[in-house]
């Protein structure tokens, strides 16, 4: 369990909004973990600068998105967790033939920009659950299309500074980015080209609604695809469907998705997929990796 020795400010004079020992769980979509030692709501891009420039060094710096795949363990985040505000960090703006997309505009505003201007290629991004900022953290994609194909541009904020670095410079690969240390997406630059995406943009929204557990207390997709392979066929094959631990269960109708029934802790979700990953490994051989992000310490 986390516990800190003293109350007293550690960090930079910041005018945005610092907590001490903030409640998560209800930001998350699972709603289960513990606090964070500081909650930090930056004022704008200079206060989020400051804090990363002037924090502790070693001090541990999270960013909290849509935290759609994440699950935050029952003991708490050491250490700053940021939370970028939508006023300040969500605004969406028409760019010739893209946009600039601030870091906390969900995805799905994004698409929905992009369909009332007539501009096509990022209708994926309504099956996304998530924010821009992380996105572009993990590379996110869905339904054939990934950010490594539609971005020109991300801003980040480092200690050192505000960057501009473009898709390759960012290293993106699958469900993944290499973004510098301490960095945090600000804004970025989707490319979009004319067309109309809304038959794409309804397929999709059907395909969530029939084979996804999109109303349940979920983390959306648990483990990535194995080359040439599919995570939830590779859960089934191995009896996984619908097994449960506590008030944790493998989804009966996505198995790749994990569910909290409604009073399950961090660390029965976790454990959950990590009995999964032990039966797939038993009978498949192969070892599945953890798609959904796993932060903080046990209780």
């Amino acid at each position: 369990m986390m516990t800190r020795e003293s109350t007293a400010p550690v960090l930079p004079p910041l005018r945005g909004r610092v907590q001490a020992e903030a409640p998560l769980a209800a930001f998350t979509w699972f709603r289960v973990g513990g606090p964070a030692e500081w909650l930090v709501r930056p004022a704008d891009v200079d206060d989020l600068l400051l804090l990363l420039r002037d924090a502790p060094a070693g001090m541990p710096v999270t960013v909290l998105g849509a935290a759609s795949n994440l699950i935050i363990r029952d003991g708490g985040v050491r250490g700053v967790v940021l939370r970028l505000g939508g006023r300040t960090f969500g605004g969406v703006v028409r760019d010739g033939d893209g946009y600039v997309a601030g870091a906390a505009a969900l995805d799905t505003t994004v698409a929905e920009y992009a369909a009332a201007d007539g501009l096509d290629g990022l209708a994926f991004l309504s099956g996304i659950p998530g924010t821009i900022g992380g996105a572009v953290a993990m590379n996110a994609g869905a339904y054939g299309s990934d950010i490594a194909e539609v971005l020109d541009w991300a801003e980040i904020a480092t200690p050192e500074g505000l960057v501009r670095l473009n898709a390759a410079e960012l290293g993106l690969a699958y469900r993944h980015s290499a973004l510098p240390a301490r960095g945090v997406v600000v804004r970025a630059r989707l490319r979009a080209h004319p067309g109309d995406p809304a038959p794409r943009m309804a397929e999709i929204r059907a395909a969530r609604e029939a084979t996804q557990p999109v109303r349940a207390r979920t983390g959306g997709s648990t483990f990535a695809n194995p080359p040439g392979q599919k995570a939830w066929a590779l859960i089934d094959a191995a009896g996984c469907r619908g097994m449960t631990l506590g008030q944790a269960q493998v989804s009966p109708l996505h198995c790749n998705f994990l569910l909290n029934l409604g009073g399950a802790t961090a660390a029965e979700i976790e454990a959950l997929g990590e009995a999964v990953r032990e039966q797939v490994r038993a009978r498949s051989g192969v070892d599945l990796r953890w798609e959904i992000r796993r932060i903080g310490e046990p209780a």
